[in-house]
């Protein structure tokens, strides 16, 4: 059930993270309101996680979640450039996610 919850606390991750460019500084109240309870969910989950999981695999993961749901949100909402070299820096991530989840019990 831990994984679970590391795995919605990176969801989450991704609502938050962005919400912020929706909210346009905090300036837009209802995407405000939205990236702060993505905030409040992601890291109630991330606690919950932590409760049987080492920090550092899973702060890891969490913030890999993050960053790959963003990358992928802003080349899809954004317009974000799609290039060689930012697709391996992804892969590099997935594969550091997928190291520390192997080597975890």
């Amino acid at each position: 059930m831990h994984w679970l919850f590391l795995f919605i606390a990176g969801l989450f991750e991704i609502s938050w993270a962005v919400g912020l460019k929706f909210s346009h500084g905090f300036s837009q109240i209802i995407p405000s309101i939205l990236t702060i309870a993505g905030m409040v969910a992601s890291f109630y989950f991330l606690a919950l996680a932590l409760k049987n999981l080492p920090l550092g695999t899973a702060y890891a993961i969490w913030t890999g979640i993050g960053t790959i749901g963003t990358v992928i949100f802003g080349i899809v909402l954004f317009k974000e450039p799609v290039t060689a070299i930012r697709i391996l820096c992804i892969l590099l991530i997935v594969s550091g996610i997928t190291g520390l989840k192997l080597i975890t019990h």
